[in-house]
């Protein structure tokens, strides 16, 4: 697993946001699969999720198959959770 600094997450610039806020595990993971899908190899995707559950199922995802979890930055009550699409 990698993971970026903080001030390295905080300068990316995503290719897509998905906002998963509200919504109840698997639900943010469920939206990152579909994001994924709209973004070339080697594009950023950033997650925004409420749920504290997120961070270690996409981490947990990413590496299952073949994307690059770069982390996690803390915002005013949600988590931005960053992937480098894989494949």
């Amino acid at each position: 697993m990698t993971t970026a600094t903080t001030s390295e997450l905080e300068s990316l610039n995503a290719a897509k946001v998905i906002d998963a806020r509200g919504a109840a595990c698997p639900g943010p993971l469920l939206e990152a699969k579909k994001g994924m899908g709209g973004v070339p190899v080697g594009s950023v995707i950033e997650i925004w999720s409420t749920d504290p559950v997120t961070k270690t199922d996409i981490a947990a995802w990413s590496g299952k198959v073949g994307h690059t979890f770069l982390g996690v930055l803390e915002d005013a009550g949600y988590d931005r959770v960053f992937v480098v699409r894989g494949k």
